[in-house]
């Protein structure tokens, strides 16, 4: 957990010449997705986890119209509400763009100065972006809460799709907006409906490996992604009314109709008719009590990912193998959109240890990296901080 005395003082010594009587403090989550991956954007299931690594922006109000933030290491940006310009490639842009989105949305604004610290690895698919986005909303609004968790959501999504060009899905900014202590969130990506689902905490933690191989959306292969997604459906369409995305294509409806796809689409609409199953069915497990049902699905969501929808990477495929191959893991697969990042791994907590030692020393071997190795828990969603 961060500071917030700590962060006070780097506020005031960032803007000393504003007032201290007025300081917010803000903070939103982080998020892993268990499982559910590339099947938000294509209206689908996902069963993500808010957890506490975390993004907190303490800030004072400007009395002017000028947003400008300061990062840990120095960095130093702004915008004007009144005119937030383009995305010009930069950090700010994602502050800039939720001020966009929530003007947009009727959200009374306020300029302010500034600080931002964070616990969640940057452009490791934990995301950092989806959370600063959050925090930045709860920190520009005059009034909180700035909107109501689902609206807010929209409105990041909103943001990253229109303002920042990444054309995503609901599930980052609605599991940071919704997050619940002790559980992961089932999301019907059509409906937007949700419940929680306990986790076993009490038996099992959730541990975070990171390849410290980072993506970046915005130049990967996501955006290409989805378009193959809304070519499968443009096809399928013309011959199965209703059809309308993915989410209406079933197993069946792919057997029939599939030697009309390209190859390659085909293998991405497979993917995705096949994941949203195995949500139900983890979901299945987790509320049953079986949960040696979720190392088959999620190794199966694993090797989809890689051999179907091609998102994964050398470096996850190491961590998911060494994992697996380690007593007391439960289960294990790459969380995000891949191309790097990171895995999430379901492990006995007295298995942790061991887990620690077989990356640390297996993965540096076989890649050259030294990872990242995290244990988090479910944490609320993004809010104030208490004074």
């Amino acid at each position: 957990m961060l500071d917030p005395q700590h962060m006070r003082s780097s506020l005031a010594a960032a803007y000393p010449d504003l007032p201290a009587d007025a300081v917010r403090i803000v903070r939103a989550p982080g998020r892993v997705n268990l499982i559910g991956e590339h099947t938000d954007y294509n209206d689908g299931l996902v069963l993500p986890a808010a957890i506490d690594l975390e993004t907190w922006i303490v800030a004072v109000p400007s009395g002017d119209r000028r947003v400008e933030l300061t990062l840990a290491d120095g960095a130093r940006d702004g915008f004007e509400l009144d005119d937030p310009g383009p995305a010009r490639g930069v950090w700010i842009d994602t502050v800039a763009g939720m001020a966009w989105s929530l003007d947009e949305s009727g959200v009374p604004l306020r300029g302010l100065r500034g600080v931002v610290a964070t616990t969640i690895p940057i452009g490791s698919g934990l995301s950092s972006s989806a959370a600063f986005q959050l925090a930045a909303a709860w920190a520009m609004a005059e009034s909180l809460p700035p909107l109501d968790r689902m609206p807010l959501a929209l409105a990041g999504q909103r943001a990253e799709n229109e303002y920042l060009g990444v054309r995503s899905g609901i599930m980052d900014q609605f599991a940071s907006a919704h997050g619940r202590p002790g559980a992961a969130l089932m999301l019907d990506c059509c409906s937007l409906e949700y419940r929680e689902v306990a986790l076993p905490l009490d038996q099992c933690v959730l541990v975070v490996c990171d390849t410290r191989s980072p993506r970046k959306l915005e130049t990967s292969e996501y955006n290409a992604r989805r378009r193959e997604c809304e070519e499968a459906v443009a096809i399928l369409a013309r011959h199965v009314p209703g059809v309308s995305s993915l989410r209406d294509v079933d197993a069946g409806i792919l057997e029939r109709h599939g030697h009309e796809l390209d190859p390659v689409v085909r293998r991405r609409a497979e993917h995705v008719v096949a994941e949203n199953e195995r949500v139900r069915a983890s979901v299945d497990a987790l509320e049953s009590g079986t949960y040696e049902r979720l190392g088959p699905l999620w190794a199966e969501s694993h090797r989809s990912l890689r051999e179907l929808f091609e998102v994964t990477s050398p470096e996850l495929d190491a961590l998911v193998e060494i994992a697996s191959e380690t007593p007391g893991v439960v289960a294990a697969r790459m969380t995000g959109a891949g191309f790097g990042g990171c895995t999430v791994n379901l492990v006995e907590r007295d298995a942790v240890a061991t887990l620690r030692e077989r990356v640390g020393r297996e993965y540096a071997a076989r890649t050259g990296r030294e990872p990242g190795f995290h244990v988090v828990e479910p944490a609320e969603g993004a809010g104030a901080v208490a004074p």
